[in-house]
């Protein structure tokens, strides 16, 4: 049943014709924190990865997407919301894109953006944390289109602002707006910004979109204040919908992860997991564990193919403390965690190939092997301060680790270029 192909399920690149190495959105090119055509230094230096270049950045939890000799950065500056192209190569800024921000923070005092951009062919997608959608011209940042969505679809306010990066599907730029009156979830058409469809009336989330393949139809899999829901991309209906996530003081940000027939999701809070399999009417639930696994915002990421059905996840809450985390290797069809360690600063992972590497909130980056069979650890470096938002996700392209805390962005030297060694 784990078997994506005979299920008739396939996770999407959503990016265009990329190449090997690209990091073109969320989570990488398949947006489950895997990374493509890339492949580690055997060893790092002793004091640990080299620092390529670094730039001086401004606030907000978004990391960076990276295409070919570009890197795009997305951070608030004064009154205004930057969007930044550096080249991959040296840091040299090619072209910056500037908008109004009045956002001043809610329970964080970090004053936005939140979502990472979104590369697709010759244009970039921002959100911005007042809901300023926008399209630009990769080549030169020129303003192709805006949507104001929070004028547009009245979405309640979350604690963090706008904070769920959208996902492209096709000419369909699918959006987690949260709005009033059945404008929950939006598609907008990717060349004119005009509003195709929208969908079901929840409150928005953190967690960002998915797209999968389900038998004859593409389905956007999107985590709202309160639901999983599954919507078909062509037509705007909603599919299904199912109970996820809790009301008072909590928050959905992990993006859910397909595995097989079935998708993933997982919040804290006193929430615990999901487990729905897809099916040809819509999808049902397979269980729920509150002990399971927990994670606060940290997607979990697939083993691979020699293991389907396992992943490695980052348990517990980045607001509980400094080693109050733990990191899990958790056999999701047999509902058992294979091995565990404890004492982690809560972090972000991905995976290249047969190795996990994991960005802590205390600025380090820990690498560990990807296997079943119990922890190992490779190797651990410091490589950026310790900061109290750590929702920047880190980004992988051709050997090049993009990684940034509260105002410093660094390339670290992670891998060849061209995927061997």
């Amino acid at each position: 049943m784990w078997a994506a192909l005979r299920a008739g399920v396939v996770g999407l690149s959503l990016c265009g014709q990329l190449s090997a190495g690209d990091w073109p959105q969320l989570l990488g090119p398949q947006r489950n924190g895997v990374a493509t055509g890339e492949v580690l230094h055997r060893t790092w230096p002793a004091g640990g990865p080299q620092v390529l270049w670094q730039a001086s950045v401004g606030g907000g939890f978004a990391g960076v997407a990276a295409a070919g000799e570009r890197v795009i950065g997305f951070s608030r500056e004064g009154r205004s919301e930057v969007v930044r192209c550096y080249a991959a190569a040296d840091g040299r800024v090619q072209w910056e894109a500037k908008a109004e921000c009045a956002y001043q923070g809610g329970v964080s005092s970090d004053k936005g953006p939140r979502c990472v951009p979104l590369i697709a062919g010759e244009r970039v997608y921002v959100l911005g944390v007042e809901g300023r959608l926008r399209c630009l011209e990769l080549q030169d940042g020129r303003e192709v289109w805006q949507r104001d969505t929070e004028r547009d679809f009245r979405p309640l306010e979350g604690y963090f602002g706008v904070g769920s990066t959208p996902v492209l599907s096709g000419d369909r730029l699918i959006v987690n707006v949260g709005g009033r009156e059945d404008a929950s979830i939006v598609a907008f058409d990717a060349e004119t910004g005009k509003t195709v469809w929208q969908v079901f009336t929840d409150a928005a989330s953190y967690s960002a979109p998915l797209v999968v393949r389900s038998g004859d139809r593409d389905l956007a899999i999107v985590v709202t204040r309160l639901h999983l829901t599954g919507v078909d991309i062509a037509t705007g209906k909603l599919v299904f919908s199912q109970p996820f996530g809790a009301r008072g003081p909590t928050v959905n940000g992990a993006t859910p992860l397909l595995l097989g027939n079935r998708i993933l999701v997982s919040s804290s809070y006193n929430i615990g997991s999901l487990l729905t399999q897809l099916t040809p009417d819509g999808a049902k639930e397979v269980w729920r564990d509150e002990e399971l696994l927990a994670t606060q915002y940290a997607t979990p990421v697939p083993a691979g193919p020699a293991h389907p059905g396992v992943v490695f996840a980052m348990d517990g809450r980045q607001d509980a403390g400094s080693g109050s985390a733990v990191l899990k290797c958790i056999d999701v069809e047999a509902r058992r965690v294979l091995w565990e360690r404890a004492g982690f600063d809560y972090g972000s992972l991905l995976r290249v190939g047969d190795e996990l590497l994991v960005l802590t909130c205390g600025g380090e980056l820990v690498r560990v092997s990807a296997v079943v069979g119990g922890y190992r650890e490779t190797a651990r470096a410091k490589v950026l301060r310790a900061t109290d938002s750590g929702y920047r996700l880190p980004a992988l392209a051709g050997g090049h680790l993009y990684v940034r805390d509260d105002d410093t962005l660094k390339c670290l030297d992670l891998g060849p270029a061209g995927g061997r060694e």
